[in-house]
Formats: structure tokens, sequence, C-alpha cells
């Protein structure tokens, strides 16, 4: 009954039909806010970055080009909204396994590297993630490693390890 009150205001006020691929409790939704906000916590956000999001999602997600723009569009909303990463964090966390929450740590530290850059507060993001995610220290700065490591190896350059 309420969601379908939610929906008529929000046709009724936005024009929105509200229908939504990623519903609001879908682990992909919470982990692409994260992703969004990890690449524009720094306060600059370019096309390479961008284009690391896009194919970051949709090879993990297996998604199609159009529900991957779906995808980023919702969690650039959810991101917008967002007062902290809590919401996100705690839906990941009863979604996912630990194996499955250190590949979003991963996806994280790759838009991290993708502008070959990283800035205290992507730095910090993720330090905060990894805890509320319940990821140790070790395990964070072991995955921060290894996509530097890559990172370094595609683009031929050392890793910034600000």
């Amino acid at each position: 009954m309420f969601s379908a009150l939610k929906r008529f205001l929000r046709t009724a006020v936005t024009g929105e039909s509200g229908e939504l691929s990623f519903a609001e409790d879908d682990h992909r939704l919470a982990a692409a806010a994260l992703l969004v906000h990890i690449i524009s916590v720094d306060g600059v956000v370019d096309d390479v970055e961008r284009a690391a999001l896009t194919e970051v999602l949709r090879a993990n997600y297996k998604l199609t080009p159009e529900m991957t723009e779906e995808l980023i569009r919702e969690a650039t909303q959810r991101d917008n909204e967002a007062v902290d990463l809590y919401g996100f964090t705690s839906v990941l966390k009863r979604s996912l396994e630990l194996d499955e929450r250190l590949k979003v740590i991963e996806m994280m530290w790759e838009l991290v590297y993708a502008d070959g850059t990283v800035h205290e507060f992507e730095d910090n993001t993720i330090w905060r993630v990894a805890e509320l995610l319940g990821i140790s220290s070790r395990d964070r700065l072991a995955l921060r490693r290894k996509v530097a490591g890559e990172a370094a190896t595609s683009s031929g350059d050392a890793p910034d390890e600000a």
C-alpha cells in the first residue's frame, strides 16, 4: 500500500513512472552508489573515471550498456541524496559474503587508480567503507597494492602511494 502511494505521488509530482530496474535494496545499486561517490569525492570527475566506472560495473555485474547507464543514473541519484555511506554499506553487509564485499573494495581501488592519482579523500573514503563492511586493514591494503600494481603495469608508471 505504502509503495503504491509513493509511486502515485512520484508520478503525479514528477511525471516519472517510478519503475526502476534496480530495487532500493539491490546490492548492485548500493555498490554503484559507493563507486559513484569514490570518483567524485576529490571534486573532479573526468572522462577516464566515467569510462572506468561504466566498465567496472558492466564487467562485474554482467550488464548490458543500457542497464549500466540506468544503474549509474540511479546510483548517482542515491549518492546525491545520501547523508552518509552507512545506507549503502549496510545493504552490502547484509547481502554479500566477505569475498563479494572484498570485490567491492577492489572495484573502488580500480576507480581510484583510473586517473593515476590517489587523493587523500579517496583513500579515506575506502578506509571508512572497508571498516563499515567488516574488511580488515590488511585486506584493504592488500587490495590496494594489487590494483596499484596492475595500474602501474598497464600504464607503465609507478603507482602513487599517497
